[in-house]
């Protein structure tokens, strides 16, 4: 059976290796486009494409394409809007590109062999740049009062240090926990795809070779079983990952945005 960490290695595509760089900090590094790079510069253009195609040529009475995208648009200004408040619509451009970026690479995954979320740093450098658009908000428009962000009045003054402090370790927490969730979530469900289909191509190996005659057929169709649901269930979650890093988002966002009131 195929190793099923083996879809999740980067390597360069072969012709389009650069050479190598010496950097001060990393050492020596190679410059070359990887399966990784791909992945991602084609779910970007899939998603470009896709826009356009909805936006040129808008209908009064939307077709199919049209629908789906005023979909994903409305419920994206939905979740901006009912969590940030009257400043929402400000701030949708920025949640509505990394939802439709992350579902774009998420589906990908489920066609191609390599998921761009699955690597770590891919979901890193997303929940990155999001807390640090956060911390450039809650500074531009706050100045020093964004550290009130930590020092919770609703409560008792004596413990107020101790929570503040927490919530500060939170805050610096939030990109880790970001990255993990995404990532975690595309990297467990593509393992478990591919041990199950690593079972059927096994079994039915084994029932074509005579090794275990007809006892290996239930296991095989157990397991191709095993790979449909999963496979049902992995899009349902490509969907709902995009969905949950749009709407931390813009819970973090909430909380430079209207900084100790509500909206």
């Amino acid at each position: 059976m195929a190793d099923p960490i083996e879809q999740f290695a980067v390597h360069p595509i072969p012709g389009l290796e650069f050479g190598e760089v010496t950097l001060p900090i990393l050492g020596t590094q190679q410059i070359a486009v990887t399966n990784s790079h791909v992945a991602m510069t084609i779910a970007f253009g899939l998603v470009v494409l896709f826009l356009t195609l909805v936006t040129s040529g808008a209908k009064v009475v939307p077709g199919r394409l049209q629908s789906a995208g005023e979909t994903l648009f409305g419920m994206i200004d939905g979740v901006t809007d009912s969590i940030i408040g009257h400043e929402g619509r400000k701030y949708f451009p920025f949640v509505f590109t990394l939802f439709t970026l992350v579902l774009g690479m998420n589906l990908l995954g489920m066609f191609l062999t390599f998921t761009a979320t699955s690597q770590l740093a891919v979901t890193l450098t997303l929940a990155l740049i999001t807390i640090l658009l956060v911390i450039g908000i809650g500074f531009a428009k706050h100045g020093l009062k964004f550290f009130l962000l930590f020092w919770p009045t609703s409560a008792p003054f004596a413990i107020r240090p101790i929570v503040g402090l927490i919530e500060f370790l939170s805050f610096l927490l939030r990109p880790i926990t970001l990255a993990l969730r995404l990532f975690g979530n595309m990297l467990g469900g593509h393992i478990a795809l591919k041990i199950f289909a690593g079972f059927v191509v096994s079994m039915g190996g084994l029932v074509a070779a005579g090794g275990l005659g007809w006892l290996g057929l239930p296991v095989a169709a157990l397991s191709m079983g095993m790979v449909v649901g999963l496979t049902a269930l992995e899009f349902l979650v490509a969907f709902l990952q995009a969905f949950v890093f749009a709407v931390l988002a813009s819970i973090y966002l909430n909380d430079v945005v209207n900084l100790g009131h509500g909206h």
